[in-house]
């Protein structure tokens, strides 16, 4: 039972189908003028897979959009792909990246709704990281006017997600409680300012130390993600909380299922802790399979607890939900407007300094979402920058409390 159900919960945070790396680089000649830079990964491992190079440019299909790339998000699952800590992970090489965000530069046959030169973000199977991409329209939605590129690359994923989950699959009301895992992140604050949009609902989330001074505001109760929080919630609210929110797995299963009070739930939508050094460890996907709490059904029934999955992409790619997601967008965009919710943006970084922009999401040193700038030019980094001259090892279980290179980019003010 138990190792069905990590089995499951890794179905449900890392997808996607094979077909994602079918964009196989192609050989380009001095003269083909239909050229785009895209970041490529060779190979799982590390961050030496990773390269900026010219690719052929895509053409859209049939009922396809073509986007002139603006920006594009980075999230956790990214650095899952390139270990090739995935279920079913596609064939390199491949270009990775799931959101981005642009202009509509063509349109396929077939091609309703949208017109060239529309701002938009879309959802990508694979391919977001390059300067143009396709994807079906109905993974393709107009952003308001004034809302960036960088803030609409910081969007879709994580505010989507964190909306569905909330609303879709917990049913948050009106002075409901709500834990999340790493509150700092991207997924964090949406969950926060989400939270927010409903009258008095207490949230506790748990962030690294250093990030804790800049989402005061966002959270209730904040606190240290290497102390014993559930013994910290239990001193506030001995009953629990009403929803779990959990990308980390491993024991915290236990953890959360335990906090939860009747008729509360619990949903897994990552499991980062299976991520130890820069490439795939097998000794912590064994270790966090090995923690995760056993769930018994009866047991759940006589607790009256609920626990679930989630994962976006599956929705998306695999389960065919399009118009679920689209609804939910325009509910997102109609809270923008409102200017109810806003994606917190941590640092912008050129495509080829996408290691040192994975680096800094692995060290846990981004306060909201890392975004690559396509058109950003790239910055010199400090001759003793870490990620240019060596890599991390397996041993490197934690950077938690190294703060020496989270500057190594200006932050988005």
């Amino acid at each position: 039972m138990a190792k069905e159900g990590v089995e499951k919960a890794e179905e449900t945070e890392h997808m996607i189908e094979k077909d994602g790396g079918k964009d196989q680089e192609s050989v380009l000649t001095a003269g083909d003028t239909k050229e785009m830079r895209a970041v490529v990964l060779a190979g799982f491992g590390g961050l030496n897979k990773l390269r900026v190079t010219k690719k052929l440019m895509p053409e859209p299909l049939e009922g396809e959009v073509k986007i002139r790339v603006k920006a594009c998000g980075l999230n956790f699952l990214d650095l899952m792909v390139r270990q090739g800590n995935i279920d079913n992970p596609p064939k390199t090489p491949l270009v990775p990246g799931f959101e981005c965000s642009g202009i509509v530069e063509a349109l396929g046959e077939n091609t309703k709704g949208f017109e060239i030169g529309d701002r938009v973000m879309a959802f990508v199977n694979y391919n977001a990281w390059a300067e143009v991409v396709c994807t079906p329209l109905e993974f393709v939605y107009k952003i308001p006017d004034d809302m960036t590129f960088p803030e609409a690359a910081a969007f879709s994923m994580n505010f989507v997600a964190a909306y569905m989950m909330l609303f879709e699959v917990a049913n948050l009301r009106e002075g409901m409680s709500v834990l999340v895992h790493s509150a700092g992140g991207g997924m964090g604050q949406a969950v926060a300012q989400l939270c927010s949009t409903v009258p008095n609902v207490t949230v506790f989330g748990t962030a690294s130390p250093f990030k804790h001074e800049a989402i005061k505001d966002s959270v209730t109760h904040l606190f240290d993600r290497n102390v014993d929080y559930v013994q910290e919630v239990k001193k506030i609210s001995p009953e629990g909380v009403d929803i779990v929110l959990d990308c980390l797995c491993g024991e915290n299963t236990g953890k959360g299922l335990g906090l939860l009070k009747p008729l509360g739930t619990y949903i897994l939508y990552g499991s980062s802790n299976m991520v130890t050094g820069e490439t795939k460890s097998f000794f912590s996907l064994a270790k966090s399979w090995w923690q995760v709490e056993k769930v018994n059904p009866i047991k759940l029934y006589d607790e009256n607890k609920v626990i679930a999955g989630f994962s976006l992409l599956n929705l998306l790619f695999k389960q065919g939900r399009s118009s679920l997601v689209k609804i939910v967008v325009d509910k997102l965009i109609s809270l923008y407007n409102a200017r109810k919710i806003k994606p917190l943006v941590d640092s912008l970084w050129a495509l080829e300094e996408v290691k040192e922009a994975m680096q800094r999401i692995h060290d846990r040193g981004n306060i909201g979402k890392l975004i690559l700038d396509v058109e950003k030019s790239p910055t010199p980094l400090m001759a003793n920058d870490s990620t240019e001259t060596s890599e991390a090892g397996e041993e490197e279980e934690d950077h938690e409390g190294d703060t020496d290179n989270k500057e190594r980019m200006p932050f988005i003010q």
